[in-house]
């Protein structure tokens, strides 16, 4: 009994230290909330971009360098992106457009890279998101840009060719299917519905565990878990943010057939944030139809040892076996070396375009 009292009050110390961290926290929190209003009241006489995402940038790569403690930097990302978040709803929300319905793998990508104080905004298209973008209704769009299992998205490239947005960020989302059901009941399972695409990641899951089960099409995994919660015997292959937004159980986790399966998303808006450090550069060109055009235009890079990370050929449509090509690399336009290695090429090709500089995602600096 005496030693029951001595750990209860062990506990109840250390609750009360506890106590008295978080009132600190709440204090600092309100404090720095404060000097966030400031600098966006000075923002707004100076007709500044209230948004900052090199700054956002500055401030998550100097929290996790100065972390000496136990607490691990992953975690302390996801909560200073949401303090920043928060931060920015006090002066007016970001207003972000991506690929819907609510639920969608670029959804969950939106709130990851923006956090859950920006105002989303589902729209039923890639077009329509560009479209939000350029109309100025909002200040970002997300989409989808290729997989590591299933490639390249060509219609959000081919959007390229006729907006003239910019690209101000890449989110990498590792991606995790999930049977979900109404019930949670494997038995009960009649029918399952699914994007194309999630349910090609999951053929062989499918093939061993659901053999005699009907799949059915639907126009995405958040529209598949809609079908789901008016369905007794329908199951969908979902996303867990479409499991909560639609009130869904798990009837199995983590479906996909490869575990190391990502998808890389594009931030899109009007222009696209300073230097970093850590920077990528997207571009579109055309070369000439000769012996020798694509190399020609490849060469500055590499004389000027710039690592392409990509490069993604799609035609034209504007002329019989014209070709455009999508090429990223490692650095920023303001960097001297790459825009010097992009100003030679020019003259090289028929057709070239400068998509933007942006941050490069921490999971693209780690592959």
């Amino acid at each position: 009994m005496s030693e029951n009292k001595e750990i209860n009050a062990a506990l109840e110390k250390l609750r009360l230290e506890i106590d008295g961290i978080d009132e600190q926290m709440l204090d600092l929190l309100n404090k720095r909330a404060d000097i966030a209003v400031e600098i966006a009241n000075i923002k707004r006489k100076a007709n500044l971009k209230f948004h900052s995402p090199e700054r956002e940038r500055a401030i998550l790569d100097r929290i996790t360098a100065l972390n000496k403690g136990s607490f691990p930097n992953d975690a302390l990302k996801v909560i200073f992106r949401e303090i920043m978040s928060a931060s920015l709803s006090l002066e007016e929300p970001l207003k972000v457009a991506y690929l819907g319905p609510e639920g969608t793998f670029t959804n969950l990508a939106a709130m990851r890279h923006f956090g859950f104080s920006a105002s989303y905004i589902p729209v039923d298209s890639i077009k329509a998101v560009f479209d939000a973008a350029e109309g100025g209704r909002v200040n970002y769009g997300v989409v989808p840009i290729e997989n590591s299992n299933e490639g390249v998205v060509s219609y959000t490239l081919d959007m390229f060719m006729d907006y003239d947005l910019k690209i101000a960020a890449e989110a990498l989302l590792e991606v995790s299917q999930n049977l979900l059901s109404k019930s949670g009941d494997k038995a009960g399972v009649k029918k399952i519905y699914s994007h194309p695409q999630a349910t090609a990641q999951c053929r062989g899951w499918l093939e061993a565990n659901m053999p005699d089960v009907s799949i059915l099409e639907s126009t995405s995994t958040a529209r598949a878990a809609e079908i789901a919660s008016r369905d007794e015997e329908a199951a969908a292959i979902a996303s867990e943010l479409a499991a909560r937004v639609y009130d869904l159980q798990f009837v199995e986790r983590h479906i996909e057939d490869n575990k190391n399966n990502y998808t890389r998303f594009l931030v899109i808006a009007k222009d696209y944030p300073s230097k970093t450090g850590r920077d990528k550069t997207s571009i579109l060109l055309s070369v000439k139809d000769k012996p020798g055009a694509l190399y020609d235009v490849l060469l500055p890079f590499r004389k000027s040892k710039i690592n392409l990370t990509k490069i993604e050929s799609r035609p034209s449509k504007r002329r019989a076996w014209e070709y455009i090509f999508f090429v990223d690399m490692e650095g920023h336009i303001e960097d001297k070396k790459v825009r010097k290695a992009v100003e030679d090429i020019k003259e090289k090709c028929l057709y070239m375009k400068h998509l933007g500089s942006y941050p490069m995602d921490e999971k693209s600096e780690k592959e």
